[in-house]
């Protein structure tokens, strides 16, 4: 199989950047030319606004030539696969690829406690409440590498290192909020790094669509407010960047399929543009006709050795649940379908597919004012 993602010239690549830039231990190549702003400039602050779902080609369909963003974008770079916000935000924060990290996808299977579990939620696929299920969040902590370089940043103790999430304890509440807690972070003394996660243009995306005026509003504010913000700051390197693009999408329920139903072990996992299916053992032959002879013109479908010798997922150490997440086959969406099974959501967009919409992502770098501190 072909791999689109360049584990060269990833969100991996630049978030090893940062790591060398703040005297942390890399496992993958960094991005020279990031290297080189950093080790000219030598801000006191750098600070990563990660915009959830606002990839490169939305951008100029958003977005005027002129726009700051747009002028300020270096380059289009890929996310890691699958492009959804479990396995990029990780890779973004942590400098590994998915393989290692083991965070695969919204939905992945738990082998030791035999349940495909939401991710981010703890809880089982389907469930409309996301109950926590206590031994998902064992397994999660005990498997899961997500350790992330603000925390090591304080960990090693000669700088600061700060994260801003619109949930959780202390969280921001407002786009405002978050710039301006950047800001007063900013002017505090000492060498620091701040990520800050922002959930749109993604959430409004996944309700009524990316191509609407709404979504060319949400872009367009976080471009002036993110000028305005940087305009204000001084020794400060802002990198603008997404952890996936977005894609309108036309639901396949699998449901309607007995034949192909009759041939699952199990619920499907990961997303449902790149959909994990564990297959009846003597079922296979009969999954992989019937599959192609349905879903070949919306995708392509994949065997685990297939996936595992492309290492689709990055190179590195794997994670020990890598394989046990790993279903038998893997089908990526190459059009606007989605496999819808068992607790998928239904959504008007989506992503994890493998068009340049899904998997390009603007890296956007902004140098503040050059002031002594």
């Amino acid at each position: 199989m072909k791999v689109k993602n360049n584990y060269n010239e990833c969100l991996t690549n630049l978030a090893c950047s940062i790591r060398k830039y703040f005297n942390l231990e890399y496992k993958h190549n960094t991005l020279q030319y990031i290297d080189e702003i950093l080790n000219e400039y030598n801000p006191k602050n750098v600070v990563t606004i990660l915009c959830d779902g606002m990839g490169s080609n939305i951008m100029d369909r958003m977005l005027e030539n002129n726009s700051f963003l747009i002028k300020n974008r270096l380059k289009a770079i890929t996310t890691v696969f699958p492009a959804t916000t479990v396995a990029a935000t990780t890779s973004i924060m942590t400098g590994l690829n998915p393989v290692e990290t083991g965070m695969l996808g919204w939905d992945m299977y738990y082998k030791d406690i035999d349940k495909t579990i939401s991710v981010f939620m703890n809880s089982e696929k389907g469930d409309i409440e996301c109950n926590p299920l206590p031994e998902a969040i064992d397994y999660n902590k005990k498997n899961m590498i997500r350790k992330s370089i603000d925390k090591e940043i304080n960990e090693q103790g000669k700088y600061k290192g700060y994260k801003l999430f619109p949930f959780g304890e202390d969280h921001y509440e407002t786009l405002d909020d978050m710039l301006n807690r950047i800001e007063i972070l900013c002017n505090q003394e000492g060498k620091k790094y701040i990520y800050a996660y922002d959930t749109e243009p993604d959430h409004t995306m996944h309700e009524i669509g990316c191509d609407r005026p709404e979504i060319k509003d949400i872009i367009t504010e976080r471009n002036d407010k993110i000028e305005k913000i940087s305009n204000k700051l001084n020794n400060t390197i802002i990198f603008v960047i997404a952890d996936h693009g977005h894609y309108n999408v036309e639901d396949i329920f699998i449901k309607d399929y007995p034949d192909i139903e009759e041939c699952l072990l199990r619920n499907t996992s990961l997303e449902p543009r790149a959909v994990n299916f564990f297959i009846k053992k003597d079922k296979k032959e009969q999954f992989t006709t019937l599959f192609n002879k349905y879903f070949a013109d919306d995708f392509d479908l994949y065997s685990k050795e297939d996936v595992i010798e492309s290492r689709l997922f990055g190179d590195g150490k794997e994670n020990r649940i890598f394989r046990d997440a790993l279903g038998d086959y893997l089908a990526i969406a190459k059009t606007n379908k989605t496999l819808i099974y068992n607790g998928s959501e239904i959504l008007k967009s989506q992503h994890a597919g493998y068009t340049d919409d899904e998997i390009l992502v603007p890296l956007i770098v902004i140098k503040t004012d050059k002031e002594a501190i």
